[in-house]
């Protein structure tokens, strides 16, 4: 049971970011943000690939509301079993799962939206990502206006993200590129987000906007909002 009816988060990575920009790992930074919600709605722990059942074993998943993910290098290491435990837990129990930056490849995630998450380029130092919000009154949206990420890794379309209910989030970058950068979905009784800045040589996830958005996010998967 979570404690006086917090949202239970599991935030996941592999444990592959570089340690002068996330001393603890992206699940760290990620679950930081998190325990600064000013209601402090959250329960958090972190897991990563190497812990027993991948980080997420059964007796594990039956006791979370939101499995935020961050993969990125080891996609190909997760198990075909350690996936079908998640898209259960969130078809047939409703957990809500939040994939972040380089997921947009992660096997649950292409999994949960029927899709192989491809996308049509990218590029490092790529300057700044404009972020502008299509759809203000989505909950994911509450209390965010239009902003810009001095300097991100550039992804571009063609993005094989199934098909969105929502698209919450569009980002540009130099060059004409643009992306859907937050991609909101209803997986049978559960609720699937992706958001796209996070890239782990850019200290992304320590923006107070970003946090925002992903605690906006753990609310609306888990059915908060």
């Amino acid at each position: 049971m979570s404690e006086q009816g917090k949202i239970r988060v599991l935030v996941w990575s592999e444990h592959t970011a570089p340690k002068e920009w996330y001393p603890h790992d992206i699940n760290g930074a990620v679950a930081d943000g998190l325990r600064q919600d000013k209601d402090q709605g959250f329960q958090v722990s972190t897991a990563e690939l190497v812990d027993p059942g991948q980080g997420v074993p059964e007796e594990v998943l039956a006791q979370t509301d939101v499995l935020a993910w961050w993969g990125h290098m080891l996609h190909r290491n997760v198990s075909d079993e350690t996936v079908d435990r998640i898209e259960r837990h969130v078809k047939e129990r409703g957990m809500g799962f939040l994939a972040l930056h380089s997921s947009h490849m992660a096997k649950p995630f292409t999994r949960l939206i029927g899709d192989d998450g491809r996308i049509g380029g990218v590029k490092h130092d790529a300057g700044p990502e404009s972020i502008k919000v299509l759809a203000p009154e989505h909950p994911i949206a509450a209390g965010v206006t239009d902003f810009a990420i001095d300097d991100e890794e550039m992804y571009d379309e063609e993005f094989g993200c199934g098909k969105p209910d929502t698209v919450v989030f569009h980002s540009t970058f130099p060059g004409g590129h643009e992306f859907r950068s937050g991609c909101a979905y209803t997986v049978g009784n559960g609720r699937v987000f992706y958001f796209r800045p996070g890239h782990e040589e850019n200290p992304t996830y320590y923006r107070d906007d970003v946090r925002h958005i992903i605690r906006n996010a753990a609310r609306w998967v888990a059915g908060r909002s």
